[in-house]
């Protein structure tokens, strides 16, 4: 069975829900174009949806969904794209197949796993700044119907983009970078620098050193004080991980009460554990907050390219399964 040349009810009313889901998130641009992404993919019946920001050139996947979800972070050239194309000529752009044409980048489509695509852009104050994309590992995979709801998806974010900020491009990278309760790098630029760093590091036979760290105490915060007195015990962990570190190392909230911290250049093993032990003795100080003495630490795990993992996953993993052993002994001394 074909797919209709218009949206359906259906469709229409999951467009309608989003816009009501996105006036919830207020000015957090970054879950905005998620939330976009997500919603994009399941009404299209899309293996993936991407949103994408034009930066200095380059193509950066700055929200992700579905089979997209691993490439968070990912940068591509924006001539011989698509979706640069999209941005150059500031409209609607649809690859039935990408093996046969000449639009697009055939090798980026490959890694993605891509075969047909749609991009529509992103417009703020009159210009494209990005593109929100759906793709398909087959051939000829969207409909009219589906550009439509496209066109409508993008014209979500781009309410939520001039709702948030009418400075221009730089303030919605910021916003779109920028976790919004602790002013942290957020999960997206993360995943971004990391992948940067570590192409650095390879180039120039370098150690890079990253950290993942989980807060300690915040559940019980929340469960006697409140999520207002849980927000600001994330915001003060978010302080004292930062100061603890220099200043060209990245620190960033993933989420909840996730941190990570990419370590810019680890001469050697000694001197990441110095900062790892800084962090952890530091976000373990006494914290008194309106007459309430909140308990609160962390628990780190130290990952070093390329000794313990060369690919950004599996230094990922390693730093987070070496988390959570510290988590337990932490735990387990405490008992």
């Amino acid at each position: 069975m074909s797919k209709p040349k218009q949206p359906t009810q259906k469709q229409l009313l999951a467009v309608i829900q989003t816009q009501t889901a996105i006036a919830k998130l207020g000015l957090d641009l970054n879950a905005v174009m998620t939330l976009v992404a997500e919603q994009a993919q399941l009404i299209t019946h899309a293996k993936g949806a991407v949103v994408e920001l034009a930066e200095d050139g380059e193509m950066v996947y700055r929200a992700v969904s579905g089979g997209a979800a691993h490439l968070l972070g990912l940068r591509l050239g924006q001539k011989n794209s698509l979706s640069g194309l999209c941005v150059e000529q500031n409209k609607i752009l649809y690859c039935e197949d990408s093996e046969v044409d000449a639009r697009v980048d055939q090798m980026a489509c490959r890694k993605v796993g891509l075969r047909s695509m749609a991009v529509v852009p992103l417009i703020h104050c009159g210009d494209a700044i990005g593109v929100l994309k759906i793709y398909s590992e087959k051939i000829a995979a969207f409909k009219e119907g589906d550009l439509q709801l496209l066109t409508l998806m993008s014209e979500l974010i781009a309410a939520a983009m001039y709702h948030a900020t009418k400075f221009g491009a730089q303030a919605l990278y910021k916003l779109a970078t920028q976790d919004q309760l602790t002013g942290l790098a957020n999960r997206a630029l993360f995943l971004d620098c990391l992948r940067q760093g570590l192409l650095t590091a390879k180039q120039n036979n370098k150690k890079l050193g990253i950290l993942m760290i989980d807060m300690d105490g915040l559940k019980g915060i929340n469960d006697l004080h409140g999520h207002r007195l849980g927000d600001v015990a994330l915001k003060e962990i978010a302080q004292r991980i930062k100061q603890s570190l220099r200043h060209d190392d990245l620190v960033a909230r993933l989420g909840g009460d996730e941190f990570a911290v990419i370590l810019a250049s680890v001469e050697n093993q000694e001197l990441a554990r110095q900062a790892m032990n800084r962090i952890s003795e530091t976000c373990g100080l006494p914290f008194v907050f309106e007459n309430l003495d909140l308990k609160i630490g962390a628990s780190l795990g130290l990952a070093i390219y390329p000794k313990d993992a060369e690919g950004i996953d599996q230094l990922i993993e390693c730093a987070d399964l070496n988390m959570y052993h510290d988590k337990r002994s932490r735990k387990q001394i405490q008992q």
